[in-house]
């Protein structure tokens, strides 16, 4: 089989490269080579590459500057995903996108199956969201929609190799501990979207890691997981606070944990903890 990773750059479509099972054939492209707000460019590597299926890991992610600039998180986020899924029926290609938590409240407190109500409350979510109705109504038949969470891993910036360099030059951090999700290694990810390619799975499935915590829990992990592998060499105070000591232009949900027990079934796959998969990450930093 021959796959299109779309978004090679980031973190996901790093780890995708990696974890690329050896009978699969990929081409991977970021922008600016390819630009999914313009379906030609699609339509271009498609017809250059003749995939059998597209892998989008491509987004307008900036959670907070979206709340400025809506236009161009459409653009990307739900036209996009238009133009993705129009050139896939056109080709006849499977296509497996990338959602997110955001699309819903964070009010339910519980965690969140494939088929409860979105309702996202930030211009970020909701461009995911518009961009998932987009899919499912143009290529439905032929499409696999997985939301995740509070992705992290070795290659680009993110929450862990944040608080690995404010670990190393503060004495005391303060991190919020209202907001309650699942931490989720990408490489774990990239290995589950492979196996989801390989059972041609359609429809909308939840993956993350296994277990819950708030950012303050997390923090604290990475905290006593970075000392013991040598990345940290003296303990901080981390201070636990509400959202309100760090206000920000879009709003989070409070609680975002997603139920993967439709995806489990569906791929027999069980979820590391999250705890375990944070070790391995950082282990892979030290060597």
């Amino acid at each position: 089989m021959k796959a299109l990773i779309i978004g090679s750059n980031g973190q996901l479509g790093w780890e995708l490269i990696r974890t690329c099972p050896g009978t699969i054939d990929f081409t991977c492209v970021d922008y600016p080579e390819i630009d999914i707000s313009d379906g030609s460019t699609i339509n271009k590597w498609i017809n250059s590459t003749s995939p059998d299926f597209i892998i989008n890991a491509a987004a307008y992610t900036d959670v907070d500057r979206a709340e400025k600039e809506q236009a161009k998180a459409f653009k990307v986020n739900h036209t996009g995903a238009v133009n993705l899924a129009l050139e896939a029926k056109l080709a006849k290609i499977h296509l497996v996108h990338i959602s997110t938590d955001f699309v819903f409240n964070g009010k339910n407190y519980k965690p969140y199956k494939p088929d409860d109500k979105p309702d996202p409350e930030s211009v970020y979510g909701k461009s995911k969201f518009q961009g998932e109705l987009e899919i499912k109504k143009i290529h439905d038949n032929k499409s696999l929609i997985i939301r995740t969470a509070w992705l992290y891993s070795s290659h680009g910036k993110n929450f862990v190799k944040t608080m690995l360099n404010l670990m190393k030059g503060r004495n005391n951090i303060k991190v919020i501990d209202e907001q309650i999700g699942t931490p989720t290694w990408a490489n774990g990810l990239a290995k589950a979207i492979w196996i989801a390619i390989e059972k041609k799975l359609t429809g909308i499935i939840h993956y993350t890691d296994a277990g819950v915590a708030s950012w303050y829990d997390f923090a604290i992990a990475i905290q006593e997981e970075g000392i013991s592998l040598g990345l940290i060499n003296h303990k901080n105070k981390i201070h636990p606070v509400p959202g309100t000591e760090f206000p920000t232009p879009a709003t989070r949900p409070m609680y975002s944990v997603l139920d993967k027990q439709s995806m489990k079934k569906a791929t027999e796959i069980t979820p590391v903890h999250w705890r375990v998969q944070l070790r391995s990450m950082l282990k892979e930093i030290v060597e």
